[in-house]
């Protein structure tokens, strides 16, 4: 094997690794809080040992700064196919309310961004501010939604941020009081499935009001998971990637 054969294969190998790492932490923040995970938990359960994820990341905060690097790339990918599959003609109050509605969707099925969101608010206020800090693009993308509504409804604007507050609400709950959803649908026998397209119309008849959306473009899905890409978008091997690239050589 020539020596750049073996180098690739070595780098290809430490990207793998990476993954591994970047996957059981991201499960293991989710289960138990950024507090209560170690390094030694991180590598009991990756199989991997103490010495070779601190060559990799040398910290647990950094391994969760990459997480977070990790999902922002992620959610971004994705915003912006929610808004390619938007016709550029839709009015803009269709426009945001499909945005709002699928983005819900999305964060009620893919629940690890608003699970680590939610412990680097219990977290150091570092762990915070540092998910705040790279979040700039995605903001962009929901205000200029906004701009464009307030722009053709001046009459009747909307502040962003309070919608932003009410989809943090919806998927937080969703995903910290799975019990309780469970029990307020109780007497219908429903599935977690059901009870969380239930919750998803709650929010929907939310939006339909304040957007004044007309019942042609209401949307009514039979299931949550009807409203959610498949992006074929890995973020942890894109942060494991990156990590290479940044990486001194």
């Amino acid at each position: 094997m020539s020596e750049k054969r073996q180098g690739r294969r070595s780098a290809q190998d430490a990207q793998k690794t990476r993954y591994h790492i970047l996957k059981i932490a991201a499960e293991l923040f989710c289960e138990l809080g950024y507090e209560r995970v170690s390094l030694r938990s991180i590598s009991e359960k990756a199989g991997v040992s103490h010495s070779l994820i601190r060559h990799h990341f040398g910290s647990k905060e950094k391994i969760w700064h990459s997480i977070s690097d990790g999902l922002h790339l992620y959610m971004e990918h994705y915003l912006r196919r929610v808004i390619d599959e938007i016709p550029s003609a839709t009015p803009a109050n269709v426009k945001l309310y499909h945005f709002t509605m699928r983005l819900l969707a999305h964060g009620l099925v893919i629940k690890q961004p608003i699970q680590l969101i939610a412990d680097a608010v219990r977290q150091e206020d570092a762990l915070f501010d540092y998910f705040i800090d790279t979040s700039d693009e995605l903001e962009h993308i929901i205000e200029s939604f906004a701009d464009q509504y307030n722009q053709q409804y001046p009459d009747n604007p909307i502040k962003i941020w309070e919608v932003k507050w009410q989809m943090i609400m919806y998927t937080h709950s969703a995903a910290s009081l799975t019990p309780f959803l469970k029990e307020t649908w109780r007497d219908e026998n429903a599935d977690l499935d059901q009870c969380l397209l239930n919750h998803w119309q709650l929010f929907n008849e939310l939006m339909i009001h304040k957007y004044q959306i007309a019942d042609k473009f209401v949307l009514n899905p039979k299931s949550v998971h009807e409203l959610v890409y498949d992006v074929a978008y890995s973020w942890e091997q894109q942060c494991a990637k990156m990590r290479e690239e940044n990486s001194p050589h």
